[in-house]
Formats: structure tokens, C-alpha cells, sequence
């Protein structure tokens, strides 16, 4: 039998942590919230807005999960493909203004549409 230490301490895991769609978009909220430290200042706007849409595709991710019913389940799943899709110009913003190079605007380009397809599946399923 574990002892109430054993449980407190050990590592608890909610079913949506397990999906790979999941892991992948906090992955890119993180890297996006590193990047968009050195922003200039003066550039909050998109500084916030990108955070808030990438971190947003994870949160609805893990909603989503949250739901007992199929239909509310899907609609936070597309409420995640839908922020995800946010991304995309504020990326081009962010290319035209020179805070990005060309490759690490197409590589996090490829991150979104890769969740996106993820997502899909998961509205799909």
C-alpha cells in the first residue's frame, strides 16, 4: 500500500497529456513564448497576441478533454485548430517586420499545419 507521501509526491497524469497533438502544441507555445522574448519593444501587440494563440491551442486541447459530451469535445477541438490558425499571420507580421527569419517562420509554419492535421483527426474521430 502507498503511503499518503508516495501518492502526493508521485506524478499525475491527465489522459490528454498522453496525446501527441497535446505534447506537440505546448511544445509550440513554449518555443513561440521563447522567441517572442526578444521581440523589440514596442511590439507587445504581437508579442501577446501570438503567446495567447499559440498557448490557447493547447488549453482548448485539454478542455476539450475535460467535456463528457462528443459534440462539446469537437467544438473545443476546433476552437484549438481555429488558434492555431491565428498563428499563421501573425507569423507573416512578425516575417515582414524582420523579428523572424524566412526558416523559422516556414518552420514554425510546419508546426501549425501539422497540429492542424492532428486536430482534424481528432474533430474527425
Amino acid at each position: 500500500m502507498r503511503s499518503i507521501l508516495d501518492w502526493r509526491f508521485s506524478k499525475m497524469t491527465f489522459i490528454f497529456e498522453n496525446l501527441d497533438v497535446y505534447k506537440k502544441a505546448v511544445d509550440f507555445a513554449d518555443e513561440i513564448c521563447e522567441f517572442t522574448k526578444d521581440f523589440p519593444k514596442g511590439n507587445y501587440y504581437l508579442t501577446d497576441q501570438l503567446n495567447r494563440a499559440a498557448l490557447s491551442i493547447s488549453t482548448n486541447i485539454a478542455e476539450g478533454n475535460g467535456r463528457y459530451h462528443k459534440a462539446d469535445r469537437r467544438n473545443f477541438f476546433r476552437i484549438a485548430r481555429g488558434s492555431a490558425f491565428e498563428c499563421i499571420p501573425i507569423l507573416e507580421i512578425c516575417r515582414r517586420k524582420a523579428f523572424i527569419a524566412e526558416s523559422k517562420c516556414e518552420e514554425f509554419k510546419r508546426d501549425v499545419d501539422n497540429i492542424c492535421k492532428m486536430l482534424s483527426g481528432l474533430i474527425k474521430s
